[in-house]
């Protein structure tokens, strides 16, 4: 039998509110975690343009996701302590946002990541950098 690759392993996690977004992770490893997500009519505000919430939400997701894959053996989990985000430019409804996850910061008590969440055709719409606490 052959093992789970890392993105298995992610997807098999049960993330319920991430699912409920659409988020969709496409990359997995332990340097860097990739996730698309469709931006629905009602993950937006007015004009059609995407919810800061549903950024933050979506970023969130992805850097803990890659927390969760870069615990240590003897850790029980993650939980976000802090997060902050530069909102740049916007994304249409029915765009797909890309938010791409690479660390700062991996310590045996936090770690740090900075997601970029880019449109389709590269154009920035956000930069979060959140810590997670290892519990």
């Amino acid at each position: 039998m052959t093992p789970m690759t890392i993105l298995e392993k992610l997807r098999a996690i049960k993330l319920p509110f991430a699912e409920l977004m659409g988020v969709t992770f496409t990359e997995a490893g332990k340097d860097r975690v990739v996730a698309h997500m469709v931006v629905r009519a009602d993950l937006c505000t007015l004009n059609h343009t995407i919810h800061g919430g549903a950024i933050m939400a979506l970023a969130d997701s992805v850097g803990a996701a890659a927390t969760v894959i870069n615990l240590p053996p003897d850790a029980k989990g993650t939980t976000t302590l802090e997060s902050k985000t530069n909102f740049i430019g916007g994304a249409k409804e029915g765009a797909t946002v890309i938010a791409t996850a690479t660390p700062v910061h991996r310590g045996r008590r936090t770690q740090v990541w900075q997601t970029r969440i880019e449109s389709e055709d590269g154009k920035l719409v956000a930069v979060v950098t959140q810590t997670q606490m290892v519990l």
